[in-house]
């Protein structure tokens, strides 16, 4: 296969998703105004109770067996790898552009989270079908690709609601200077909606101040902070983040349907009473499926829409967005790509060469919508 096929085979998908995000971002314009705050408010509690449950539920049960699990059990590890590197890789950043402290949660938590789910869901799955594909037949390529996508999006719902939020929670630190900053604003209106807003409701999204942890370091008599290794730093750090993650965040709908999915998958009697295309009830499965099929276009819409607000004004140093950038797209690729051949030199990334770039990938995508 030759540059220009292979550059239109990994073109497509990419488009696909820059085409439904850029409907996402005109709708939410002001002349259009059918995406707008509330509009997106009540789309994203959709998403979040209904749509993307549904699709990880769906998903999972028809792609994940116990032969599978077990095939692809150096996967969850893959992803955890790409959380650990992409908050080391952060620390270093806030470190280099002084990233303001209310802020320092945020940055980690974009290099660390990344879209491993319905982005894959979109990218992997259209590969498969190009006519030029270098994965062999497009319908094993497919199923292979949604079972892979589907274990991604789930392990990746786990670490991102376990981890991530734990992280952003953490460093979500009430600095008086930025309260002062914002409090001699007006009040905003209560059904504005920020360029970050998650795919989360309201409920979830805000953080109490029994769950912010404010990381110090010891003090000597003299009261000044002792020097404390970069290393040691971060294991206090760990251990501050651990002792507050919340089970309810951990919990969430997401990761509550991937618990479900992997049971009905594995579980061989529910499997063939649900699942099957002959089982008595296979038109409760079909109908979540129904269901889920919409999760991937409303996120995308969302986030579409939400780039607006950004697009106008952001209170984030260019020299920051530009670093995340740089850490996601650039340094996480290269540190994947060598995390993926020691893996499979070892043995640990089987042969299937759709695995192996699937791995490769989860180092090179943007961040997690919810982060």
């Amino acid at each position: 296969m030759g540059f220009l096929d292979m550059f239109v085979v990994a073109l497509m998908p990419v488009l696909k998703v820059l085409l439904v995000t850029a409907v996402g971002l005109l709708l939410a314009m002001e002349k259009i105004d059918l995406l707008g705050p509330e509009a997106r408010n009540y789309l994203n509690k959709i998403v979040f109770y209904v749509l993307s449950p549904s699709l990880l539920v769906s998903n999972l049960a028809d792609t994940i067996t116990y032969n599978s699990v077990v095939t692809l059990w150096f996967m969850p590890l893959n992803i955890l790898l790409t959380f650990i590197i992409g908050s080391a890789l952060g620390l270093v950043l806030i470190k280099i552009t002084k990233t303001p402290e209310h802020l320092r949660g945020i940055v980690i938590g974009c290099c660390s989270a990344g879209n491993l789910g319905n982005l894959l869901l979109i990218l992997v799955p259209a590969v498969c079908e190009q006519s030029n594909s270098p994965f062999g037949d497009s319908s094993t390529c497919s199923t292979n690709a949604v079972a892979y996508a589907s274990l991604s999006m789930a392990v990746a719902a786990f670490y991102t609601w376990s981890y991530s939020y734990a992280v952003v929670s953490a460093y979500a630190i009430k600095s008086p200077e930025h309260k002062s900053t914002h409090s001699s604003e007006e009040a905003p209106d209560p059904s504005s909606d920020s360029c970050t807003e998650a795919l989360l409701p309201s409920s979830y999204s805000q953080i109490s101040e029994e769950s912010s942890v404010q990381v110090e370091l010891p003090l000597t008599n003299s009261g000044e902070r002792t020097k404390m290794s970069f290393w040691k730093k971060i294991v206090q750090c760990v251990k501050s983040i651990m002792s507050k993650i919340d089970l309810k965040m951990v919990f969430a709908p997401s990761t509550i349907a991937a618990i479900i999915g992997f049971i009905f998958g594995i579980v061989s009697p529910i499997r063939k009473v649900l699942i099957d295309d002959s089982a008595p009830l296979h038109v409760i499965y079909t109908s979540a499926a129904f269901i889920g099929e919409a999760a991937i276009p409303c996120m995308t819409l969302i986030m579409g829409a939400n780039l607006l607000k950004g697009l106008k004004r952001s209170e984030v140093n260019l020299l920051v967005i530009i670093g995340v950038v740089a850490v996601r797209n650039i340094f996480l690729p290269l540190l994947g790509i060598g995390v993926t051949k020691a893996a499979y030199h070892f043995g640990m990334a089987g042969s299937d060469s759709l695995y192996q770039f699937v791995l490769m990938l989860q180092y090179a995508v943007p961040p997690a919508f919810n982060v």
